[in-house]
């Protein structure tokens, strides 16, 4: 019988190549969802524009996200416990290559769906930015106890999608999911390797 993660005995460890097919295939769910969003309701994407400040401004705000769930897991015990356990189910079993692939995957996907597609269907103002952020915090649930990573998840959403507001540039969001899973994931995995 092998390990259970902590804080969730009804849940086995997922192997590498379980957390890469999950992650495909999720991506490849919400790319799908996103298009055929696109196309039944003629949803006009949120323009992606190529500029480096936008590089910038989205490499900007995933430090500050990194930093600030930092913050929140020393002072919030029940985030730190749902983080402590998405962590483990999903980055334990990956290799530092494999992270590539956890940052850009839903990065991309999740970002063209919440930010490129939802908010403007439901409309570029406070009632869209609010109900696609509360939605891509559902997303994040995986049992109920992990309901502070839904909170967590949705403050996140709130800061991408006020991006994407305040900007009108899909990149800015996009480089800023992708690089603040890619710096988290990174650091948590050094981490556990040093104390290993």
């Amino acid at each position: 019988m092998s390990k259970q993660i902590p804080n969730s005995p009804e849940i086995e460890p997922l192997t590498r190549t379980q957390v890469l097919i999950a992650m495909g295939f999720t991506a490849i769910v919400l790319l799908a969802v996103a298009k055929l969003w696109q196309h039944l309701g003629s949803v006009p994407l949120l323009p992606l524009q190529g500029t480096t400040e936008a590089i910038f401004l989205g490499l900007a705000i995933a430090v500050f996200i990194t930093g600030a769930s930092s913050v929140v897991y020393q002072l919030w015990p029940a985030y730190r416990q749902s983080a402590d356990f998405y962590l483990h189910l999903v980055i334990k079993p990956l290799v530092f290559p494999d992270l590539i692939w956890l940052g850009l995957l839903p990065g991309l996907s999740e970002e063209l769906l919440f930010r490129g597609v939802m908010l403007p269907a439901i409309g570029m103002n406070a009632a869209g930015l609010i109900i696609s952020s509360v939605v891509f915090g559902i997303l994040h649930l995986s049992s109920p106890q992990q309901w502070s990573y839904v909170v967590w998840a949705s403050v996140v959403g709130l800061l991408l999608g006020f991006s994407a507001l305040a900007t009108g540039n899909l990149l800015v969001p996009i480089v800023a999911h992708v690089a603040a899973n890619l710096i988290s994931s990174c650091l948590w995995k050094l981490d556990k390797t040093k104390s290993a």
